[in-house]
């Protein structure tokens, strides 16, 4: 979360003014404070978003809480209708947003189309709510008794969503929360918030109901109006840990249902029998893709026996071949960052390495292009634990070489990481790789797969410090999570039958 901001001293010129959306209509922000929003691939400010008081987060909640009356309503097949015409018109329209996250966000507009694609997926999976809300009926579980369960929406509730997917991570909550019969009230990260508005626009244009998907902007005065407010019954939120932790606190001491996703250091171990040029190219793409912008990025290669050299080799020979340029331009693999302060802290771990006694192998400060916030891949060996370049989420193109000696020992490090996120193995070993997925505590994990974000019908969630409550985004734990179970009893007996009976309800 950032500070609070100041208002701008003077508008600029060909800056465009990014507000909320409220019961279904853009809304301009009244507290006169507002953030920067840049173009990455050329350090130019693009806008200047508009940061929301408590009675404007209030505002949308209340637009929120009047349309949850009728929407909740909704059939199931009126719904699922609706999610089929969300699809249709994301599926027509996702260029138009790739390019919205690329000039605000900076990725490559091939690795922006991915993103919509992956959101996309959980819209589609969202289009069977109809079969995803089935629950169960027994008949005469007692003599003329009947007893059935359902599933009902919460009522109000709300993302708080990063910066590396403005669009996909929002679809991972606001779709499962509407198909569920939620109205939702979404906070963007103020560095890449216009996809938020896209969407909103579409959804209205799908047909959904003014106020049942609302957008407010801002920085820590709206994250906290969203966690304290009584009207709200749950928060997702996915970021780093420690503000997930904070989160998930604050949240949950309001009495509000919160899944928090936090950070990640992500290993993937190379086995001695692993294909190395298959590994070498795992490696650079899940290291440098998206700028490492990912919280499923590996960021950490555990190199286990005489792998180490071969591997090293390898992906130093092809970190000259990935194109860092405009995620514009067609031919550029990988983007600048997202803003300049963080281009500077991802290069001070380059830059520390050496003092801890790592050695930098390729250094991506080295000819990155001046305009813009760019910074190209770098490679760094023997990183240790207890350095900061192993402890440390970093979230940028920097990839870290840790040299074992045993398959053991390179398990103990994944489990040793404070962190539980996503972990990958690449061998051809079948028995390996089997006790790897049975040994290793991480929620997400690859067997010669670098990124193994599930497919939208199974769901997405660490271990340990990455995340903090008891339910994974999207997929059935996501449509549990938007939900709360209701338990019916019931009897339709003959009048002349009843009595009074005192004792405990009998089953037989």
């Amino acid at each position: 979360m950032t500070e609070l901001a100041t208002p701008p001293a003077q508008e600029h010129t060909g800056v465009t003014r990014i507000s909320h959306w409220i019961g279904g209509r853009s809304v301009a922000g009244q507290s006169g404070r507002s953030g920067p929003v840049y173009n990455p691939a050329t350090g130019r400010q693009s806008g200047e978003v508009d940061f929301a008081t408590v009675e404007e987060v209030d505002a949308a909640v209340q637009a929120a809480k009047a349309a949850f009356v009728e929407w909740r309503k909704v059939s199931l097949a009126k719904r699922a209708e609706l999610f089929f015409t969300i699809r249709e018109l994301l599926h027509e329209r996702r260029e138009e947003v790739a390019k919205l996250l690329t000039a605000e966000h900076g990725k490559v507009l091939s690795d922006a189309m991915g993103e919509v694609t992956r959101g996309l997926e959980v819209v589609e999976f969202c289009c069977g709510i109809p079969t995803l809300l089935k629950s169960e009926y027994s008949e005469q579980a007692s003599t003329g008794i009947d007893v059935y369960s359902i599933r009902q929406p919460l009522g109000v509730v709300a993302g708080i969503t990063p910066f590396n997917f403005p669009a996909m991570v929002p679809m991972w909550m606001w779709a499962p929360a509407l198909a569920t019969g939620n109205t939702f009230v979404l906070k963007p990260s103020e560095k890449d918030p216009s996809a938020s508005l896209w969407t909103a626009e579409l959804l209205k244009e799908a047909g959904v109901p003014d106020g049942v998907f609302n957008v407010v902007m801002g920085d820590k005065v709206a994250v906290d109006a969203v966690l304290t407010h009584p009207d709200i019954a749950a928060v997702s939120f996915v970021g780093s840990t420690p503000i997930a932790k904070y989160v998930y606190e604050t949240a949950t001491s309001k009495g509000k249902r919160c899944q928090a996703l936090g950070g990640a250091k992500n290993h993937m171990i190379v086995l001695p029998d692993a294909d190395i040029a298959m590994a070498a190219d795992a490696a650079v793409s899940a290291a440098y893709g998206s700028a490492g912008e990912r919280c499923m990025a590996v960021s950490q290669i555990v190199a286990v026996g005489d792998v180490a050299q071969p591997l090293i080799d390898a992906i130093k020979e092809r970190i000259p071949k990935v194109k860092v340029g405009d995620g514009m331009d067609p031919s550029s693999e990988m983007g600048p960052l997202v803003t300049k302060e963080h281009r500077d802290r991802v290069a001070s771990y380059v830059e520390n390495a050496p003092g801890e006694g790592a050695d930098v192998l390729v250094d991506g400060r080295e000819d990155a292009p001046e305009n813009g916030f760019f910074l190209k891949p770098s490679l760094i060996d023997n990183v240790k634990p207890g350095m900061k370049a192993y402890e440390d989420e970093i979230f940028g193109p920097v990839l870290g070489i840790t040299r074992v000696g045993t398959y053991d020992e390179a398990v103990g490090l994944v489990n040793d990481n404070p962190y539980g996120n996503g972990t990958a193995i690449f061998t051809r070993d079948g028995g390996a790789a089997r006790r790897f997925q049975f040994d290793v505590q991480a929620g997400m994990v690859g067997i010669n797969v670098p990124i193994p974000v599930p497919v939208a019908y199974y769901s997405f969630g660490g271990w340990k410090a990455s995340l903090f409550g008891d339910r994974h985004v999207y997929g059935p734990e996501g449509i549990d999570f938007y939900t709360r179970g209701k338990v019916v009893t019931s009897r339709w007996p003959d009048p002349a039958t009843s009595k009074v009976d005192l004792g405990f309800p009998q089953t037989r």
